[in-house]
């Protein structure tokens, strides 16, 4: 899908003016160019640009209020000015999977005075010899490069806290319904097992008295085998 046609989409009938995020990651520009965005998307604040065969910024329309940007894997090289002009709030930028091959090809980005982290990961400039160090000289207002500080600290990932927060949230009652459940579990397992053993134990007496009953009759029988024993010994003495 073309992003003209992407953008009208995404757009589900709303007025630009409303839209305060725009992804159109995967669909193509036929000109290399920026197409479909215009000034009317003046509340724009996320824009995600990503593999929709870029190669020039010199048509991306005026936001002011856009602070992350994602324009990985694409094929630009520079002319980066654009962006300060367009977008001079910018906090995050991401250039990743890009045809950036020098510091100069990055250097435009110093009058991006808010920008906070650049991703560069995947393109040539990498290969540098002290490539962290000289872009963070170079990009003094930046603090995370490739995701991480100048001592290697991780950037946060607030993303991922929101998900925590939520989880931590909707684990609570999750929790106390389970131990609920547990509980009367148990219960159900205590009186099962009372009942259980109720019958164990009739079972046995049942069989008690079984085996007393023929007991019983084996004794009987053994009994009445003796008296006709020895009423046959009388006649034989009368004889």
């Amino acid at each position: 899908m073309d992003m003209k046609k992407r953008i009208i989409l995404e757009l589900r009938n709303r007025d630009p003016a409303e839209v305060a995020e725009m992804v159109v990651d995967n669909s193509r520009s036929l000109s290399g160019e920026v197409e479909g965005l215009s000034d009317k998307f003046v509340e724009l604040e996320v824009l995600s640009m990503i593999n929709v065969g870029l190669n020039s910024l010199a048509k991306l329309p005026s936001l002011p209020k856009l602070r992350k940007l994602e324009l990985s894997e694409n094929y630009l090289s520079g002319s980066f000015e654009t962006l300060s002009e367009k977008c001079p709030n910018l906090i995050y930028l991401n250039l990743s999977s890009n045809k950036i091959k020098e510091l100069s090809n990055v250097e435009a980005l110093q009058n991006l005075k808010s920008l906070q982290s650049l991703d560069l990961l995947n393109c040539e400039i990498t290969s540098l010899e002290d490539y962290r160090d000289s872009v963070f000289e170079l990009l003094p207002q930046v603090t995370y490069l490739d995701g991480f500080d100048q001592e290697e600290n991780e950037a946060p990932d607030s993303e991922a806290d929101d998900e925590d927060e939520d989880g931590e949230d909707g684990a609570g009652p999750t929790a106390d319904y389970d131990d609920e459940d547990d509980e009367d579990d148990d219960e159900d397992g205590e009186e099962g097992g009372e009942d259980e053993d109720d019958e164990d134990d009739e079972d046995d007496y049942g069989e008690e008295e079984e085996e007393e009953d023929e007991r019983a009759d084996v004794q009987g029988q053994k009994r009445k085998r003796d008296a006709d024993d020895d009423g046959e010994d009388d006649e034989d003495e009368d004889d």
